[in-house]
């Protein structure tokens, strides 16, 4: 999560190279849930934001998760940072359908609670409305319709922000209630002939 120190270098090296709008746009970017925007969101404030999000992922100070949706990567990122799987899809998820709306669940929760010890390369996010699955952060992502009001989440801090997690409860729940969700449960072995 980035403090108003982070904020305060950002600035600051922006207007040491003499970019106020640099600066801007980066201040707006920190200030948003889990530091990402959909480049149409920053139309009202800035004029070519794609382009100003282009520009800024070029120089790495920002991550492009996927077609118009940007993240600010962290002070001190190594160049090629990437969040995540769970924690990309969270973040375009929370931009698209907005704070505190969409929820890690199934085996990504899993994961997120270290029950499930390797990254598996499938996220699965529930959200109030169905949306196709898609690609991201070198995984796919899996949406499940769901009432998200219902579902036992907590915040969790990331290192872009916070975001909504099923209980560790809820998704031993999901797990046992939808096995195949995800990918994991589908290779099951046949028992051997007798």
């Amino acid at each position: 999560m980035l403090t108003m120190l982070d904020v305060s270098k950002m600035l600051t090296l922006c207007i040491v190279e003499g970019n106020i709008m640099v600066a801007a746009a980066l201040i707006s970017l920190a200030g948003r849930p889990m530091s990402t925007v959909r480049a149409v969101d920053l139309a009202d404030e800035f004029t070519g934001p794609r382009q100003e999000l282009k520009r800024l992922a070029d120089n790495g100070a920002v991550v492009r998760l996927a077609r118009g949706v940007y993240a600010l990567a962290p002070l001190g990122a190594r160049p090629g940072w990437l969040p995540e799987l769970e924690v990309a899809a969270m973040a375009w998820a929370t931009a698209v359908y907005g704070d505190r709306v969409p929820i890690l669940m199934g085996l990504s929760a899993a994961r997120f609670h270290h029950a499930i010890p390797r990254a598996i390369g499938v996220a699965v996010v529930a959200l109030p409305v169905q949306h196709r699955p898609m690609e991201i952060a070198g995984g796919r992502v899996v949406f499940v319709a769901r009432d998200v009001a219902a579902v036992h989440a907590r915040a969790e801090t990331t290192e872009l922000g916070q975001m909504l997690v099923t209980s560790p409860e809820q998704t031993l729940v999901d797990l046992v209630s939808r096995p195949t969700l995800g990918g994991m449960g589908q290779r099951r072995r046949r028992p051997p002939a007798i």
